[in-house]
């Protein structure tokens, strides 16, 4: 597989983001709540004691996609044209809660793109087969209660991997990294260069 060369293209933004956040450092299994409004958890970063409900086995701590923390209801935005593929609430106690994955076809290559802990009406608003449009606001920051049971953020993933309903591995083993690095680029290729 060749890959996309992401610097040749024009990506919007996903969430608008104040100039002052903080970028969070989850290697500690420090995961109290940020002092700023909007923060950002990393992308390959392990994750000591975090993934602790049924979901979870305790080898899953390496993730793979970019965390945008903010205020319930903010606003997500697609970062490119493309096709909603998915969309769904995965109910488990860790998990995603209200899922939207969107289809891209970029230089001739197939992306998706996983936008995580929506609030209900995302997972409404983006029916499968529905086009979407570069910058075009998709859905919204979750609750707790509809969210997985995290503070309310945005999980953002790229996948050069064809889902086959609304989740992807958003976390895996230090046996599964390599794989996953391959699988899932690091989303800053798109977010740009948040930390």
């Amino acid at each position: 597989m060749a890959g996309i060369d992401f610097a040749k293209e024009h990506w919007h933004q996903t969430v608008d983001l104040p100039d002052e956040y903080e970028v969070r450092d989850f290697t500690t299994g420090d995961d109290s709540p940020s002092k700023f409004e909007f923060d950002i958890g990393r992308y390959d970063e392990v994750r000591p004691g975090m993934y602790n409900t049924d979901l979870f086995t305790e080898q899953r701590c390496i993730h793979v996609g970019l965390d945008i923390g903010g205020p319930i209801g903010t606003p997500v935005k697609s970062v490119a044209d493309g096709v909603v593929a998915f969309s769904g609430y995965n109910p488990a106690d860790g998990d995603y809660g209200h899922t939207v994955i969107i289809h891209h076809s970029i230089q001739g290559q197939d992306l998706w793109i996983l936008y995580g802990h929506l609030d209900a009406s995302s997972t409404e608003n983006c029916p499968p087969g529905k086009s979407v449009s570069g910058g075009e606001v998709i859905a919204w920051f979750g609750a707790e209660d509809e969210n997985g049971g995290w503070p309310p953020h945005l999980h953002f993933q790229l996948s050069y991997r064809e889902p086959t309903t609304h989740d992807l591995p958003g976390v895996v083993t230090p046996n599964e990294r390599k794989q996953a690095l391959e699988d899932f680029p690091d989303p800053r290729l798109v977010l740009g260069p948040l930390y």
